[in-house]
């Protein structure tokens, strides 16, 4: 009897848990002409303060071997209206900027997913609420989690 009582209130549990996660999308409204929305459902974690989540945006050209490349632009943050809650869009990629080595002319291209200039984009880590992400079409999203070590270290004065 305890077992079926424990399996009812998982399954109550998973109803609800997904019943919250639809309501929250309602917050987020279908992509405009030549956007694309990406979102992300992450996982529920015991501790999730010592989480934070990468927000990779680019897209994959073909460029030579020898450089290093990255796209001008930006992810802004955005607080729906009436929700509280956000919402990331990309503007457009452009213009792709590299380093200038001098490289064999003839030497085969590969195609390579070439990011966003700048320092990494971390968000923080919240499983209740979706990641949402509006790009242009021509843009792909990725993402990374970073955790943090558990103990904290001492700095020594000096």
């Amino acid at each position: 009897m305890k077992r079926v009582s424990m399996l009812a209130a998982f399954s109550l549990m998973a109803v609800v848990l997904s019943i919250g996660a639809a309501d929250n999308m309602k917050a987020f409204p279908p992509a405009g002409k030549g956007m694309t929305r990406y979102v992300l459902q992450l996982p529920r974690q015991d501790d999730e303060s010592a989480f934070r989540v990468e927000l990779i945006v680019g897209k994959t050209v073909e460029v030579d071997k020898g450089n290093k490349y990255f796209f001008g632009g930006k992810i802004e943050t955005e607080t729906i209206a009436g929700w509280g809650f956000p919402r990331y869009n990309v503007s457009r990629l452009g213009p792709m900027a590299g380093t200038r080595m001098a490289t064999d002319p003839n030497a085969p291209k590969e195609n390579r997913f070439v990011t966003l200039g700048g320092e990494p984009y971390l968000i923080r880590y919240n499983s209740r609420l979706p990641i949402v992400v509006y790009a242009p079409e021509d843009v792909e999203v990725r993402y990374r989690l970073w955790r943090a070590q558990p103990e904290a270290k001492v700095l020594s004065r000096g």
